[in-house]
């Protein structure tokens, strides 16, 4: 590894977990938490945009609502076969991330965010 490659490498697991700015090579700049770690790749969860949010719960069908005629439990009971909207029963969760891969060599600066 040459000296920027083991940098950001060292940067990156420093900040395992943290939310940052990732700066890349063309200048282009992602905030995320950083999840994962190898020789060659860093792993971020990126947020969703609230517009992304949307589009994304409007495509999603509902799985567990009785669109067949039939559920789980006492009819009555919760509306999504009588579990009662736990997640995972019956309503979909929102997603707020996704996972992008960034090759580590083409990141050119690193810096910590602030939660709020």
């Amino acid at each position: 590894m040459n000296y920027n490659h083991q940098h950001m490498y060292d940067l990156c697991k420093k900040h395992m977990h943290s939310y940052v700015l990732a700066e890349v090579n063309d200048g282009s700049q992602i905030d995320g938490i950083i999840t994962g770690l190898d020789n060659e790749y860093v792993y971020m969860a990126v947020p969703i945009e609230p517009e992304e949010q949307m589009q994304m719960s409007e495509n999603h069908h509902h799985w567990g609502h009785r669109q067949f005629g039939f559920g789980y439990g006492y009819p009555g009971y919760g509306g999504y076969g009588g579990y009662g909207g736990y997640p995972g029963y019956g309503r979909p969760r929102r997603r707020r991330f996704n996972r992008i891969i960034l090759p580590l060599a083409a990141l050119t600066a690193l810096s910590v965010l602030p939660w709020y």
